[in-house]
């Protein structure tokens, strides 16, 4: 499953392309109908996976040219604002209704047939034959939990009555430079263990973490990684480390 989100003036959308083993192609114009950030719409489109729950799919290979989002779904990137984190922790939920579930990040030239279908939804222009449409009311999570009880917060960020109207902004510096951004991304990974001390202990000495789980995640995910001289190293999409 490849997944594209996108945000113009018109509106927000998102893109999902299904290609089946034996090449099937399916792909669906997701147009959201509420006010949303781009990563929100990423989120939006990764959200597919129920659509993939709904047809029946139990293993699946998915793909998206956003690095923020996948390397926050896989924890190599922690979430800061609690908006994501909701979205985060709600695709994490819906990972274990699959047998075999991967998340691989990919550049954006290999995500153009995606990035079209999410720019038809954003830009609510006519929906080609054969081409899936779905509309979507509200977020596909609950954010009322979310709310602060009072002004007074060490996050203004967070708790600030008008949030939801400055994290377009926010998100806007996070992604206006997808080196940069992604680099950042990256970075803060490498300064943080913890992530990755969980594939090495499953991967050298066979020990998973105690939730069921998120040992099932560790043992399912751990299959894209390889320990060269004590160092963990992820294999991309084509193979390389």
């Amino acid at each position: 499953m490849y997944f594209d989100g996108s945000v113009m003036k018109t509106g927000a959308g998102a893109g999902l392309l299904f290609i089946s083993p034996l090449g099937e192609h399916m792909r669906y114009v997701i147009r959201l109908h509420f006010p949303a950030s781009n990563n929100m719409a990423e989120y939006e489109a990764l959200s597919g996976l129920r659509i993939a729950i709904e047809l029946g799919i139990k293993c699946l290979d998915v793909r998206g040219d956003s690095q923020l989002v996948i390397d926050q779904v896989m924890k190599e990137s922690s979430c800061h604002d609690p908006k994501m984190e909701a979205y985060c922790n709600a695709v994490r939920r819906l990972e274990d209704r699959f047998d075999g579930l991967e998340l691989n990040h990919v550049p954006r030239k290999h995500n153009e047939d995606t990035d079209e279908l999410a720019k038809i939804a954003s830009g609510r222009t006519t929906v080609p034959p054969k081409n899936f449409a779905r509309d979507i009311a509200k977020p596909s999570v609950n954010f009322k939990d979310l709310e602060e009880p009072g002004p007074s917060t060490a996050e203004p960020s967070d708790g600030n009555p008008s949030a939801d109207e400055a994290e377009p902004m926010e998100t806007e510096t996070e992604i206006s430079s997808a080196d940069e951004g992604e680099a950042m991304q990256i970075d803060e990974a490498r300064l943080s263990q913890d992530w990755r001390d969980q594939y090495l202990d499953w991967i050298n000495r066979g020990v998973l973490p105690s939730d069921r789980a998120e040992a099932r995640r560790v043992a399912r995910r751990a299959k894209s990684f390889v320990v060269i001289d004590r160092e963990l190293y992820k294999r991309s999409p084509s193979g390389v480390l």
